[in-house]
C-alpha cells in the first residue's frame, strides 16, 4: 500500500482531518493579519506522533514478514516481531499502537522523569515500558541496543544516519498533517499563510512541514523553527552543519521538546530550505500555552504550543518583527501539537 492517506484509513477508519482554527483575537494581539492553528490533539492517541510512529511501524512489520500490502497483517493470524522504540511519551504511544493493532507487542524506553499517566496510556497499548535513568537522548541509545540485541524491530523518531528508511517513513507520515492543511486551506478557499512557527525535538515534525508546506505560504515564506532555550538541537546543528549533542541537563517544562541531538535526517530536509530558528524561555513557553487558551485556542501543553510562543515573543520585539517580516498583512499558521492530557473528563485514548 503506497499510499500513505490510504494506510492511515486502514489504521483509523472513522478519523477525520483534525480541525484548523481561526484565532482573531491571537490576530489582534499579536499584530498580525490572520492566525490559524492547526488542533493534533483531536488526532487518533491525541497527537501528530500517531501518523509518524504508526505509519513506520506497521511498514517495518511487512517488510520483516515479506508482506507487500500491509493490509494483510490484520487480516491474517502469523507470528511477528516486537516493536522496540524509545520516547517521551507520544512515539512510543504511536509504537505501541501500531504492534496492538498487528497483533504483536512493543518495548518502549522512557527516560524516569516522564509521568505515569504518558506510561499508562503506553501499557494500554500492550506495551512494555522499560523505565531509563537520564535524558530522551539516553532512552534512545537503550532502545538501540536492545535492537541490536534482537529484541525487536527498532522504530525510531531520530537517527544518526540520515538514509535512516525508518526515521525517513516516520518523517514521511507526518507529511500527512501538511497534505491536509493544503486542502484545508484551499477548500474553502482561504488567505494562504505567510508563516510557520513549529516546534521541533529533534525536528521531524518540523522538517515534515518544511517540506510539505513550500507550495501552500506565501511571499514572504518563513519557516521559523522554534525550541526550548535548554534544548536547541535543531538550532545547534543548523548552525554548525552536523548533529551535535546539546551541553546541559535539557531541563524543561516542553518535555516532549527535550532533545539532545538533532535528527539526521530531519536535519538534512531542513537544510535544503530556508529556515530560522528561535529559542524561547520557560516563562515564554508558560505564556504560549496560557496564551493560545486565552484566546479561543484548543487546550495544549507547553510542548504543544511552543510555536504559539515563538510567535508572541516575535510580535514583541521590533527587531523580531523585522527579521521574520512579521507585519499587520502577515497570515500565520500554528500547531497545537498534542492534546493536554491533563485536564479532567477527556478520554485517555481514542
Amino acid at each position: 500500500m503506497k499510499n500513505l492517506a490510504d494506510l492511515w484509513r486502514l489504521l483509523w477508519p472513522q478519523a477525520e482531518p483534525t480541525p484548523l482554527l481561526e484565532l482573531p483575537a491571537l490576530a489582534s494581539l499579536t499584530g498580525v493579519g490572520r492566525v490559524f492553528v492547526k488542533v493534533e490533539g483531536e488526532r487518533p492517541l491525541g497527537s501528530f506522533k500517531s501518523l509518524g510512529g504508526m505509519t513506520a511501524g506497521v511498514r517495518a512489520l511487512a517488510q520483516a514478514s515479506g508482506i507487500d500490502d500491509p493490509r494483510d497483517l490484520f487480516s491474517d493470524a502469523r507470528s511477528l516481531p516486537r516493536l522496540i522504540c524509545a520516547s517521551e511519551g507520544n512515539h512510543g504511544l504511536a509504537v505501541a499502537a501500531a504492534a496492538h493493532k498487528a497483533g504483536t507487542r512493543a518495548i518502549v524506553y522512557l527516560p524516569a522523569e516522564v509521568t505515569e499517566a504518558r506510561a499508562a496510556r503506553i501499557e494500554a497499548q500492550g506495551a512494555e515500558v522499560m523505565r531509563v535513568s537520564g535524558t530522551y537522548d539516553d532512552a534512545v541509545l537503550a532502545a538501540e541496543a536492545a535492537a541490536e540485541r534482537g529484541d525487536g524491530l527498532l522504530i525510531s523518531d531520530t537517527s544518526s544516519d540520515p538514509n535512516s528508511a525508518v526515521v525517513n517513513a516516520v518523517i514521511e507520515g507526518y507529511g500527512l498533517l501538511a497534505q491536509e492543511l493544503i486542502a484545508q486551506f484551499r477548500e474553502p478557499p482561504r488567505e494562504s499563510p505567510s508563516h510557520l512557527f513549529v516546534q521541533a525535538g529533534v525536528g521531524g515534525l518540523a522538517a515534515a512541514m518544511v517540506e510539505g508546506l513550500q507550495s501552500l505560504l506565501r511571499a514572504p515564506a518563513r519557516f521559523i523553527v522554534v525550541e526550548p532555550e535548554s534544548a536547541p538541537c535543531v538550532a545547534q546543528a543548523l548552525e554548525l552543519g552536523q548533529l551535535t549533542r546539546v551541553d546541559g541537563q535539557l531541563h524543561t517544562s516542553a518535555s516532549m521538546l527535550a532533545c539532545g541531538v538533532a535528527s539526521a535526517p530531519a536535519l538534512r530536509i531542513l537544510q535544503r530550505h530556508a529556515v530560522s530558528t528561535m529559542s524561547v524561555s520557560e516563562a515564554e513557553l508558560r505564556m504560549g500555552r496560557a496564551g493560545l487558551r486565552n484566546v479561543g485556542g484548543p487546550s495544549t501543553t507547553t510542548s504543544g504550543a511552543a510555536g504559539v510562543a515563538g510567535l508572541l515573543r516575535a510580535a514583541a520585539r521590533p527587531e523580531l518583527r523585522e527579521l521574520h517580516r512579521l507585519t499587520s498583512d502577515s497570515v500565520v499558521l500554528l500547531i497545537a501539537s498534542e492534546r493536554d492530557l491533563s485536564i479532567v473528563g477527556r478520554p485517555a485514548d481514542d
